[in-house]
């Protein structure tokens, strides 16, 4: 398969690497020197996780214009298997991907990869190890680089991963099993561990299982490298909601959860002494007169904390709510169409003025501007097409 890459902005901005390029447009034409110099664009470095049973290799990359919205210079950063979750180390040295299968060297586990970040953006394998639980779809670090963790859907458990200090990954150190099914008939009749986080201080991890309703809270103990259930051990969720994946408020007093099953996004209170979750409200990811299928993915705050956006699979748009933080109330401002099917994950750039949504059915990244008071999403017109795209992370 040829990659795509666009000649245009492979000539501007290949030859000084991908992380941190800042260029003149004056630098980039024809113009005389003597012409007034234009402000100059940093490019921001974009990671592309995909699904590899169609025409994806692996980990893609591209750049990304904040100035217009535009994704360009594609191609790919690494081969690898179903790297359907990404993970950026925080000192931008390394990142680091689950390998979506249920077979690994042998046994019935999916597994684990560590990446090192070279200068043009393309990607070093470096190790990687077994995640002793299958379908392992989501990843995530600690603040400090210590720690890889990971969700594996198929075995219905969860993984911590020692990071060593030349960026390999130890094998696992600690691995919990979930137990438990709850009402939806083929969707629930064992646990799916399918998202997990840490908290701002890293002393809480939380993990939303769909196939038991409820999301599991762990301490994390950095000296024994274990995650122990806390006290209280989880939270549960209303029956047949199916929590996917979890999010933290930037007031680190709130999170949320969207829940793929019902369609629904519930805020939290969070204790930052106990790690204990509140359940607030709950608001649907839907229209009231949507009559349709649909299932819910991925959910991100913006930095502003005013605004939450989830993604529906179905109705195949954007959610935008509005977050009262006093109340701790969520409301459906509006769903935006995302141009295409299936939109899996988005990320919203580290300025929060665009959002990007990976349509995984129809093998494309849509870019949105978004409206900083009201948090409506408006098309850029910019459309990048990408196979089996799962997961964006900027560096």
């Amino acid at each position: 398969m040829k990659h795509p890459t666009n000649r245009r902005a492979f000539i501007k901005y290949s030859a000084l690497g991908l992380a941190g390029t800042s260029l003149s447009s004056s630098l980039l034409s024809c113009e005389d020197s003597s012409s007034q110099p234009e402000p100059a664009i940093t490019m921001l470095p974009l990671y592309i996780g995909t699904y590899t049973n169609k025409e994806s290799e692996g980990i893609y990359r591209a750049l990304f214009n904040p100035a217009s919205g535009e994704l360009t210079d594609f191609r790919l950063a690494a081969p690898a298997s179903n790297p359907s979750f990404l993970a950026i180390h925080p000192q931008k040295t390394h990142l680091y991907s689950v390998n979506e299968v249920t077979d690994y060297e042998g046994a019935p586990s999916g597994a684990v990869s560590a990446f090192s970040m070279q200068q043009g953006g393309e990607l070093e394998h470096v190790n990687s190890q077994a995640t002793q639980g299958g379908a392992p779809c989501y990843i995530s670090m600690d603040a400090h680089g210590r720690w890889v963790l990971t969700a594996n859907y198929g075995g219905g458990n969860v993984a911590l991963f020692p990071v060593l200090e030349n960026g390999q990954l130890s094998e696992a150190s600690s691995l919990i099993q979930h137990e438990g099914s709850s009402v939806h008939p083929r969707r629930q009749q064992g646990p799916h561990a399918h998202c997990i986080v840490l908290d701002k201080s890293d002393r809480y991890a939380y993990a939303a299982d769909l196939g038991i309703d409820k999301v599991m809270i762990y301490q994390l103990d950095q000296e024994q490298g274990q995650l122990i259930p806390n006290n209280p051990p989880f939270v549960e969720m209303a029956p047949g909601a199916g929590p996917r994946h979890f999010a933290f408020h930037p007031d680190g007093v709130h999170a949320f959860a969207i829940n793929e099953l019902d369609s629904t996004i519930t805020a939290f209170g969070f204790d930052e002494t106990t790690g204990a979750l509140n359940p607030i409200s709950t608001a649907s990811t839907l229209p009231s007169d949507f009559q349709g299928t649909n299932s819910c993915a991925d959910i991100h705050i913006h930095p502003s904390g005013r605004h939450v956006y989830g993604s529906n699979r179905g109705h195949d748009s954007i959610a935008v709510m509005e977050f009262d933080a006093p109340s701790g109330t969520l409301g459906l401002v509006a769903t935006e169409p995302t141009q295409g099917e299936t939109p899996r994950n988005f990320c919203l750039d580290p300025t929060g003025q665009y959002l990007l949504v990976a349509n995984q059915q129809t093998d494309t990244i849509v870019s949105f501007s978004i409206d900083a008071e009201t948090g409506l999403l408006s098309s850029t017109g910019h459309m990048l097409n990408a196979p089996t795209p799962v997961c964006l992370k900027f560096v």
